[in-house]
């Protein structure tokens, strides 16, 4: 294997022209480079040869691997990979934005907290969803595009279920950075996408407080303790922050994966849905546990064992969102109660499934009126009362129900914002009238929203009319 040795500007590798070196790190450089990528690109070039660590190889060939698999725009593009025998580089995108680093250090206001981890849990969902975890976030490792979206780099520490991992097999040590590790990992698993679920609660608490929650250890006696011990509330730190904020981050920190909030996809609903969000005794918490409960938990933290193996996109299909869109405005008691069993039928007895129950009305100024039962605010009042109406015989939990009322005067196009934006995992709908004529059928709200949905949609009809079979993307 040849040794690598730092580049110099103007320098040509295999066909790319060496620019500026950006970063040097201790696995490895990057420059920008020039070459035949139809936008910017920057080529990784890690440290190999004697005295670097074996750790370097390995990362290189996993973020290969990894990169090479994924696609969407919350990962950089992979475009080239120089010969680990002659010539180790990856040639990647370079993205345009910010570091999130750019924003840790002192307490960021709440909504900016709740707008760049919503983005960020979107991002980490959709590497999910490709069967990959990154096992390496913090904010070094995000960027931020001019438009709001979250990018994750640096993926020389994920695991991807398709590929072997090559961490696991040569070292048998935590692998990641300590502020943001999660207690599994510190026992050495590597297969738990809610691994990536922790280290976004961190960044939430960090972004919050301009603190990290478990400090920076450097042993492993400091990293263990993460498994029983508690971080201080962050309302006690910064009482500014909402009970709601503090309830999705302590939920994303709980020791046990189990106990956390299952996918980055739920958390970036709450996030955007803040106020929606079911406050408990987490978000009213002004203390860490007692000395009582960080014993028991370190009782079980000692005989912890490794789990069995999760594949990412698995775990989202036991963990879903499901949207009811229903026409509140139409009063129709049986379509309602369609619409309330094919919901049903989609969750389970228990279970982190999550429903949110959506209306669509008219924007405000058409709403019009100058009474105070016929004006805009009293409408979205009377849906709003409506949508928990037409849940309540579901006798679901709060912390799985959310209710919007959503203005527009383009019912399904807001149905269908709503629901990529949120990414909702299965969309249930009323169908049209069954003696409506075809010119008119496919121009309803329900027809459109189920051809171009990015999601599951299932169309309901009241007992009695012939039931339409669900639509799955793909499978036409």
């Amino acid at each position: 294997m040849a040794t690598t040795h730092l580049l110099d500007d103007g320098e040509v590798v295999d066909g790319w022209a060496v620019g500026e070196r950006i970063h040097s790190g201790g696995m490895g450089a990057i420059y920008r480079v020039s070459g035949p990528a139809p936008f910017p690109v920057v080529m990784k070039v890690p440290r190999l040869g004697p005295g670097e660590p074996a750790s370097t190889v390995v990362s290189y060939e996993v973020e290969e691997l990894v990169l090479g698999a994924l696609r969407g725009p919350h990962a950089p593009r992979l475009v080239a990979a120089g010969d680990l025998a002659r010539r180790p580089f990856l040639v990647i995108e370079e993205i345009e934005g910010r570091s999130l680093s750019e924003w840790v250090g002192d307490p960021v206001a709440p909504e900016e907290v709740a707008r760049l981890g919503a983005a960020l849990a979107t991002s980490v969902h959709a590497l999910h969803a490709q069967d990959a975890i990154h096992l390496d976030l913090k904010p070094s490792n995000v960027m931020i595009r001019p438009s709001g979206e979250a990018v994750l780099v640096d993926f020389g520490l994920a695991r991807h279920a398709h590929f072997p991992d090559l961490l696991a097999e040569e070292f048998r040590r935590p692998v990641g950075s300590a502020p943001y590790i999660s207690p599994e990992q510190v026992l050495g698993m590597r297969d738990d996408p809610r691994s990536d679920v922790f280290a976004l609660g961190v960044i939430l608490y960090e972004l919050a407080t301009g603190e990290l929650p478990f400090g920076s250890p450097r042993g492993m006696a400091g990293l263990r303790r993460r498994l029983w011990r508690d971080p201080v509330p962050p309302r006690a730190l910064v009482p500014a922050i909402p009970p709601a904020l503090q309830e999705v981050i302590l939920h994303c920190l709980e020791p046990r994966a189990s106990g956390r909030t299952p996918t980055a996809a739920q958390v970036a609903f709450e996030l955007t849905h803040l106020e929606q969000v079911a406050v408990g005794e987490r978000g009213e918490r002004r203390r860490r546990a007692g000395l009582a409960t960080a014993v028991r938990r370190w009782i079980a933290a000692a005989g912890a064992e490794a789990s069995e193996p999760i594949r990412p996109s698995a775990h989202l299909a036991g963990a879903r969102i499901v949207m009811a869109a229903v026409a509140t405005a139409h009063g129709n008691e049986a379509q309602f109660e369609a619409l309330r069993r094919a919901v049903m039928r989609l969750l389970p007895a228990e279970g982190p499934t999550r429903v949110a129950c959506v209306t669509v009305i008219p924007p405000s100024p058409e709403l019009g009126g100058s009474s105070d039962d016929d004006n805009a605010t009293s409408h979205r009042i009377q849906q709003l009362v409506r949508l928990r109406h037409w849940a309540e015989p579901m006798q679901l939990a709060a912390s799985r129900l959310s209710f919007h009322v959503l203005e527009s005067a383009d019912p399904a196009g807001a149905l269908l914002e709503y629901a990529r934006a949120n990414q909702v995992d299965h969309l249930v709908i009323g169908a049209p009238p069954p003696d409506m004529p075809l010119k008119a059928l496919l121009g309803t709200v329900a027809t459109k929203v189920a051809i171009e949905a990015p999601c599951t949609v299932t169309v309901v009809r009241a007992a009695g009319s012939a039931p339409r079979r669900p639509r799955v993307p793909g499978n036409e």
